[in-house]
């Protein structure tokens, strides 16, 4: 399967990084794309309509209002995979008509082979049917997405919640780390010291989670002594409205995803 890139941002660099097959790219800056083509061992392309000629299957990473007219340039592709914030299926079958739609989300840590992707289930309506090959495809795609991430196979109706769960998290840990950063060097740490010790923190206590089959109340138990040190932080973050703020944060990720 020959992939190539409409798009090569953070999200569509990331995604491709993480798959690490040789590619084609295009961007309307054209240094991007020739700079990810160069790191995947690929090919930058001079134009989406030539992508969409040459790749086996689009891999949509341009912005979700640019759907339209990207699909006017690229409407020869001959399969499409979205990972467009926000844009149903049903919108990319009528961008693309009669074409193998797949429908991802993935997030930033699939460049380092970490990440997380859902995969959109369609709902048909009786007597539906997807275009022919679109299974294939799909079987081909989540292979190749294992490498690089956990993969999740979700209702449509339910991506706008995965992307709030982990679309997003990148940004969340790593405000988290930088305020705990900040706490240590007001303590007298040096950024460095503090920063390497929060990464492994966070990796570790990820790990811990998946240990314990992602029990999230016996990880903070397993910490937790009675009126020790990590009970008065967490009462601390509890008066700071730490639930609340995520409640906050998810419904409006949702709003617009």
């Amino acid at each position: 399967m020959r992939l190539g890139y409409l798009g090569s941002g953070n999200m569509a660099s990331a995604l491709a990084r993480g798959i690490g097959e040789p590619a084609l790219c295009f961007d309307p800056v054209a240094d991007r794309a020739q700079a990810l083509a160069s790191e995947l061992g690929g090919e930058a392309v001079a134009g989406a309509a030539a992508l969409a000629e040459q790749a086996d299957v689009v891999v949509l990473g341009h912005k979700p209002g640019q759907l339209a007219a990207a699909a006017r340039e690229a409407g020869a592709a001959k399969a499409v995979v979205s990972i467009l914030g926000g844009v149903p299926i049903a919108d990319l079958r009528a961008a693309y008509p009669g074409r193998p739609v797949v429908r991802l989300m993935p997030n930033t840590p699939a460049g380092v082979g970490k990440g997380v992707v859902a995969v959109a289930i369609e709902a048909l309506e009786p007597g539906e049917s997807a275009p022919e090959g679109e299974a294939a495809i799909r079987a081909e795609l989540v292979d190749l997405l294992r490498r690089c991430a956990t993969v999740v196979e979700l209702p449509e109706a339910q991506m706008a919640g995965a992307t709030a769960v982990f679309g997003v998290l990148p940004a969340y840990v790593s405000l988290f780390a930088e305020a705990t950063v900040d706490a240590a060097v007001r303590h007298g740490m040096t950024p460095a010291d503090a920063g390497r010790m929060v990464a492994a923190g966070i990796e570790g206590s990820a790990a811990l989670l998946r240990a314990q089959d992602h029990d999230t109340l016996a990880v903070r138990r397993g910490v937790t002594s009675p009126g020790g040190s990590t009970a008065r932080g967490l009462r601390a973050l509890d008066r700071g409205g730490l639930r609340e703020a995520v409640q906050d944060a998810f419904d409006a990720v949702v709003d617009v995803a």
